[in-house]
Parts: structure tokens; C-alpha cells; sequence
């Protein structure tokens, strides 16, 4: 961190994290913002990317100002306080944490404390300003964290609108782990120049680092082979992907019918509810995590070790998202689909799209093999009698 001259104190800070050696993101990230130009830049998930634009930002504060600083934008609750988080163990910076869901009350009464740091999602963001509770003029940058996320249809109105009011010396900073062509498109028609574009190269880590297993199950049987799945393979911390959130409670009420200790997290999860999910799952408390695609964008907890996917998202991003939860900093980690035959299908195209390889599994008493183990283990019976 050192050769990025990262201001002292950031970098005692960084150190008591175990962090002293930039990540390539960082390296390339860091210079570039401290250009003050507007910028986007795509890295895979669990690379760094949160550091690579805070530690820049934070050079530009004017410590003597009470008034806020930095915005960053963030599509859910759960990445939003990551952020508060990340901030908090390396500075000393006061924080507002802005997100819907939440008593706007407490947090207008947050926003009188004068923080420097405001983290939320565009709709209360814009809620707050149009209610004279948050003032931006005076703001250096504004950071659209997953900006793909942010620019989605429900969302897009929102984080058009905060981009149009940024000051106009303002910087902006957007990234993402997908970054399409047409995200640099809209945000230039809104700023005065085109934005930067820097495309780290991917590490590659659904082919090198995640191992992609495919287990067969009717629909009624799902949830039944991913308890098998999970009492067999007995995995440290797994993270499970549902498509809707009543898909997620069904899960979590069958798992634990059957004695096995979960946890359930959706976009209609309170927010008590919500943080105690993820504080038992990111202690180890509790190992499995039943989530929707919603609930867990951007979402960072280390030590996942498996990634179960109970169904096959249509949009490919999503695959990619949810598999980039496990193999995080260099680890590595498993990808297990649990789908039907026309899933299965779909599988075996995104596996030919994006050049992994997928693994067939069955359960075979209590374990988990390959279809080639049952055959070897058949063969031998059949010679022995």
C-alpha cells in the first residue's frame, strides 16, 4: 500500500486488517480516481473494489468541512452497511447510513450529527433531498456501487436523478463485477464528458477457482436432495440462491422442520431480521443462508465455501453474481446447481457460454459421487456374486 502513497493513517488501519499489499484493482483504481476524472470501472467480485475507490476519496475531505463529503449509492441494504462497515475500520469518518426500510426519522436525525460519508439507496437518497433533510452541494464524489443494479428498471428514474443533481465539480465513480457497453452510455449523456473506462482483466474465477457441480431433482424435490446435500457434504458455510422470496421461506421452513439450523433473507425481511440473519451467517453461527438474488447483491461475507443455486436465473449476470459469492480472496469454493431436466439444459448452454465445467453429482448412500462411482461400485457387486 505504501508504493500507492496511501496516507499514514490509512494505512495503519489497513494493516491491523491484515491488508498490506494493494490488489490489482487497487492498483490500477487508485491513481486513476485521484485524477479527479469521472470514472467506471468493472472487477470481479471479492477483489477490493470497495477500498479502491474509499482510500482516494477520502484524500480530497476537507477536514475542516461539517458538511457532507462523499455519497455512495448501493442497490441493497446489505451491501450499504458493508460499505458503513469497510469505512468505519479504516477511518474515523462519521457515517449516515440512508436506506429504505428504515425509519426515516432516525435517520434524518443522523443526517444532524453533520456526517461526511452519506451510503444509501437512490429512492430514500432522493427522498431525503426533496424533503431539505440532505444537502449535496457540497459533496467531492458520488459513488454508484453496481451500478448494473442501479440502472435497472426500477431503480434507473432514482439514480438518473441523483446523477443530474451532483454539483457540477462533483466526481463520479461507478463500478460493478459487469460492466455492459450501454451503462457508459447512459451515465455520459449525463455528465459533461464521457467517463473512464478501465476493464480489469478477469481473474477467471469461475473456471480456476470455482468447481461447478449439477445435481438432477424434479421440483417437488428440491428441497429434500439439498438437505441431503448439505447433511452429506456437512459444508462450513453455505450460501443458497432461490429465485423468489417465497421460494426462500419455504426453504428455510422445510430445513428446519428437519432439525437443520438456517437462517432466511429476502427483500420483504425486516430489518432487524434481516441484520440478525447475516450477523449469525458472517460469525459461523449459523452455516446455511437461504437468500434471494435481491437480498444478497453485493453481499460479502468471507469464508462461503459452497454456493447452492436452486434453480437457473434468466439473466446470466445473475449466475455469475451468485457463483462470485464463494472463492473469494484467492480461495477457493463450489457451485452446486440443484435443477430439473430443462434446468440441467439450460445449465449445459451457460456452461458452453462461459467455458466452465460442470460436474454431474448423485446422492448415492449418503454421499455425494459421480455417475461413474455408482457404475464402478455396481460392477464390483456384480462380480463379487
Amino acid at each position: 500500500m505504501k508504493n500507492l502513497e496511501i496516507q499514514p493513517c490509512f494505512i495503519e488501519a489497513l494493516e491491523k486488517k491484515g491488508i498490506t499489499a494493494p490488489t490489482k484493482v487497487q492498483e490500477t483504481v487508485i491513481p486513476a480516481i485521484r485524477t479527479k476524472e469521472h470514472l467506471i470501472f468493472q472487477s470481479e467480485t471479492g477483489t477490493g473494489k470497495t477500498l479502491a475507490y474509499l482510500l482516494p476519496l477520502f484524500e480530497q475531505f476537507d477536514l475542516n468541512s461539517k458538511a457532507v463529503q462523499l455519497l455512495i449509492v448501493a442497490p441493497t441494504h446489505e451491501l450499504s452497511s458493508q460499505i458503513k462497515t469497510e469505512i468505519q475500520s479504516v477511518s474515523d469518518f462519521k457515517v449516515a447510513l440512508c436506506i429504505g426500510g428504515a425509519p426515516i426519522k432516525r435517520q434524518t436525525e443522523s443526517l444532524k450529527e453533520k456526517p461526511q460519508v452519506v451510503i444509501g439507496g437512490p429512492v430514500r437518497i432522493m427522498e431525503l433531498i426533496h424533503l431539505k433533510k440532505l444537502k449535496i452541494d457540497s459533496i467531492k464524489a458520488i459513488v454508484f456501487d453496481e451500478i448494473d443494479r442501479l440502472l435497472s428498471p426500477e431503480l434507473r428514474d432514482d439514480t438518473i436523478d441523483l446523477l443530474r443533481l451532483k454539483p457540477e465539480n462533483a466526481q463520479m465513480v461507478a463500478c460493478s463485477a459487469t460492466i455492459k457497453d450501454k451503462i457508459a452510455d447512459i451515465l455520459g449523456k449525463e455528465l459533461d464528458k464521457k467517463p473512464n473506462l478501465i476493464y480489469l482483466p478477469m481473474e477467471d474465477v469461475l473456471r480456476s477457482r470455482i468447481t461447478h457441480w449439477a445435481l438432477y431433482a424434479e421440483k417437488r424435490d428440491k428441497i429434500d436432495t439439498l438437505r441431503k446435500f448439505i447433511v452429506a457434504e456437512k459444508p462450513k458455510k453455505v450460501l443458497v440462491f432461490c429465485a423468489r422470496a417465497d421460494d426462500v421461506a419455504m426453504v428455510v421452513s422445510r430445513l428446519q422442520y428437519k432439525q437443520i439450523d438456517c437462517a432466511g433473507l429476502h427483500a420483504k425481511t425486516d430489518k432487524v431480521a434481516r441484520k440478525q440473519a447475516i450477523d449469525r451467517f458472517r460469525s459461523g453461527k449459523c452455516p446455511i443462508l437461504i437468500t434471494s438474488d435481491l437480498a444478497a447483491r453485493g453481499l460479502d461475507i468471507q469464508e462461503v465455501t459452497h454456493i447452492v443455486q436452486m434453480d437457473i436465473p434468466s439473466n446470466d449476470d445473475f449466475f455469475v453474481h451468485r457463483a462470485g459469492r464463494t472463492a473469494r480472496a484467492g480461495k477457493k469454493g463450489i457451485n452446486l446447481v440443484i435443477g430439473d431436466e430443462w434446468e440441467l439444459r439450460q445449465l449445459a448452454k451457460l456452461e458452453q457460454k462461459l467455458g466452465f465445467v460442470v460436474y454431474p453429482k448423485e446422492m448415492y448412500n449418503g454421499k455425494i459421487v459421480t455417475p461413474r462411482d455408482i457404475e464402478e461400485n455396481t460392477e464390483t457387486i456384480n462380480s463379487e456374486n
